[in-house]
C-alpha cells in the first residue's frame, strides 16, 4: 500500500508518496483489542453462569484496590486506576492486570545480565574528588545522578551544542561520512525524505565499505512513517536495523515502554543526542507546525562511552541474537582536554532503573537552584511532585521561566499544557509560548552552571513509561551557547499573562477531565 502526502519545503509544495503497509500494526490492534475483550468476556460469562463465582470477582477487586493503594507509586497515578476499577466492576480491575505493569517483560530481564559484557568500566572517583572541591551543590547531584541510573561521571569530552536541527544535520552528515570503525543509530522517529535520506547514503556507503552499521527505531513511533518491514528492508543493505519493541498484538504493557532516545554513536569517540528525530520537520524541511524549534548536543571524548552501552542495551534486547562486535567499542586513546563534566544517561523501567531518574534529576537541579532555572519543553504535563518543586523555587525568589509552544501538534495535550499555568504562575513561575511555531527543544539550564539535553519531554510519557537518555553538564562550553539560545528563544516568544488564562466553563471542565487521566496517556 502507499501513502500520498504534501508539505511545504520552503516556498514549494512538495508531494510525495512512500510505501506504507499498515497490516501488521492493524493485525496487532486488533489483535489486542481481541485479547482485552476476550479475557474481559470470559471473567464476565463466569460471574453469571458459575455459582459464587461472583464473589472471587469482587474479591480479585477489594484486592486490586489494596494494591493499587498500597503501591509505591506516585498518588497521580494511582487515581486513574482506582477510578478505573471503581466505575468499571471487572472491566477496571482487568484492565488494571494487563495494561499497569511498566516493567520489563521477562525475556528481556533475562538478555540484560548477558549485555553487561558490552559495558564499559570507569573509575570516576578522582573526577568526583575534583568536583567536590569546584562545586558541592554540583557534586551531590552528579553522585545521586549516576547512583540512580548506573553510569558515570566524565571529564574529558568536548560538547557541542546545536539550536537548531538544520545546525546539527550538517554536523552530523560530516562526522558520519568520517566512520571508520562503527556507526550505531536509536531514534523514535525516522521518516523518509530529505534528512534521513541523506543519512542513508552514507550508512548503505559505510556499510559496503566494512563499517558495522546498527539501526534501531520505535515500532509504534514509526507505524506511519515507514513501511511494516522496513527493517527487512534496511538489512538488504548491509545495515543491522530492528524495530524497538515490535509490536505483536500483546495485551500488556507493550505500548507503554517505547524508546524515545536519540542516539548516534560514531566509533565510540562522537555521540550525539537532543530531540531531533530523523524526519524533515526537525530540520524545517516540510512545514508541519510553523517553525520548528529543537536542540540537540554532540559529544566528543570519554563521555560517549555512555551512549554506547546505552544503545547496545537497547539494541541487544531487540535482536534475536547477542550482539558480537568485532570492533573496539571503548577506545583507549582518546585524547580530549578537560572541559568541565559530563554526565550521559539513560531512564526507563525497571529493573533497568529501580527510581525516575529525570524526575529526580530535575527536583535536585531545582533545589539547587539560587538565580534562575530555565526549561524548554513541547509539553507541561506534570505530577505534583514536579509542580510543587516548580513552585519551591520560584517561591524561594529564583525566577524560573518554562517556554512552551505557541502552535500545537495535540490539541488535547496543548490543553493540558495551558491547564498548569495558573498553579504554576502563582507561585511566580513564568511561562511563555514560542510564537512562531512549534518548540520540540527539551533543555534545562539552571546558574550558568547545570544544564540538561536530551529526549525528556516534561510529561508522563518521559518522565514515567518511554525509555529516554540525556546529558548533564556542569560548566562546559555548551553551557553558554545553551543560555544565549534559550534568550533569543524567549525574546521570540509570547509572556503569558494573568489576563490570558481565562477560559469558558467547558473548557474548564474538559481540561479537568484530562488532567485525571493524564498519567495514563
Amino acid at each position: 500500500m502507499k501513502r500520498t502526502y504534501q508539505y511545504q519545503a520552503g516556498n514549494k509544495t512538495v508531494t510525495r508518496e512512500i510505501n506504507y503497509i499498515p497490516v501488521r500494526y492493524i493485525i496487532a490492534m486488533l489483535l489486542t483489542v481481541f485479547e482485552v475483550l476476550a479475557i474481559i468476556g470470559v471473567v464476565v460469562l463466569l460471574c453469571y453462569f458459575v455459582p459464587y463465582f461472583y464473589l472471587a470477582a469482587w474479591a480479585t477487586e477489594i484486592a486490586c484496590v489494596i494494591k493499587i493503594i498500597s503501591s509505591d507509586d506516585n498518588p497521580d497515578y494511582k487515581v486513574p486506576w482506582l477510578l478505573f476499577v471503581l466505575i468499571l466492576p471487572i472491566a477496571g480491575f482487568m484492565l488494571y492486570f494487563i495494561f499497569a505493569s511498566r516493567k520489563l517483560k521477562g525475556k528481556y530481564v533475562r538478555r540484560l545480565r548477558d549485555l553487561k559484557s558490552l559495558s564499559y568500566e570507569k573509575d570516576d572517583s578522582a573526577a568526583f574528588s575534583a568536583l567536590y572541591g569546584e562545586d558541592r551543590v554540583a557534586h551531590n547531584t552528579a553522585r545521586m545522578l549516576c547512583s540512580i541510573a548506573d553510569c558515570s561521571l566524565f571529564e574529558n569530552t568536548k560538547t557541542t551544542y546545536f539550536p537548531l536541527g538544520e545546525d546539527m544535520m550538517a554536523a552530523l552528515l560530516r562526522d558520519l561520512a568520517e566512520a571508520r570503525s562503527f556507526i550505531y543509530m536509536e531514534y523514535f522517529i525516522i521518516e523518509e525524505g530529505k534528512f534521513f535520506d541523506s543519512i542513508l547514503e552514507i550508512l548503505r556507503q559505510k556499510a559496503a565499505e566494512g563499517v558495522s552499521v546498527k539501526l534501531l527505531y520505535d515500532d509504534i513511533g514509526c507505524m506511519s512513517t515507514l513501511p511494516g518491514n522496513y527493517a527487512k528492508v534496511l538489512q538488504k543493505m548491509g545495515i543491522e536495523a530492528a524495530p524497538f519493541s515490535r509490536l505483536r498484538g500483546n495485551a500488556d504493557s507493550e505500548f507503554n515502554n517505547r524508546s524515545h532516545r536519540k542516539i548516534t554513536v560514531i566509533d565510540g569517540r562522537i555521540g550525539y543526542t537532543g530531540g531531533i528525530n530523523l524526519a524533515d520537520e526537525y530540520i524545517n524541511e516540510r512545514v508541519r507546525f510553523g517553525h520548528w524549534k529543537d536542540t540537540a548536543i554532540r559529544l566528543e571524548g570519554e563521555a560517549v562511552f555512555e551512549l554506547t552501552r546505552l544503545f547496545l542495551t537497547d539494541f541487544g534486547i531487540n535482536v534475536r541474537h547477542m550482539p558480537s562486535p568485532d570492533h573496539v567499542l571503548y577506545p583507549t586513546d582518546i585524547q580530549c582536554p578537560p572541559n568541565g563534566y559530563v554526565i550521559p544517561f539513560g531512564d526507563g523501567p525497571a529493573p533497568l532503573y529501580r527510581r525516575r531518574v529525570s524526575k529526580s534529576l530535575l527536583q535536585t537541579m531545582l533545589a539547587g537552584a539560587t538565580r534562575y532555572a530555565y526549561m524548554t519543553t513541547p509539553y507541561l504535563i506534570i505530577d505534583n511532585d514536579l509542580c510543587t518543586s516548580l513552585e519551591n523555587a520560584a517561591l524561594r525568589g529564583v525566577d524560573v521561566r518554562i517556554i512552551v509552544p505557541h502552535v500545537p501538534d495535540k490539541r488535547i495535550v496543548f490543553n493540558m499544557t495551558q491547564s498548569f499555568y495558573p498553579r504554576l504562575m502563582h507561585a511566580g513561575v513564568r511561562i511563555y509560548e514560542y510564537t512562531p511555531g512549534f518548540i520540540h527543544a527539551k533543555s534545562y539550564l539552571v546558574d550558568d552552571k547545570y544544564a540538561m539535553i536530551g529526549t525528556v519531554n516534561l510529561d508522563y510519557r518521559s518522565l514515567v513509561h518511554h525509555f529516554e537518555n540525556g546529558v548533564w553538564m556542569w560548566n562546559t562550553d555548551a553551557i553558554a551557547d545553551l543560555r544565549e539560545d534559550i534568550e533569543k528563544t524567549m525574546a521570540a516568544s509570547l509572556p503569558v499573562e494573568q489576563h490570558m488564562l481565562k477560559v469558558s466553563l467547558p473548557q474548564r471542565m474538559l481540561r479537568a477531565l484530562v488532567r485525571i487521566f493524564a498519567p495514563l496517556l
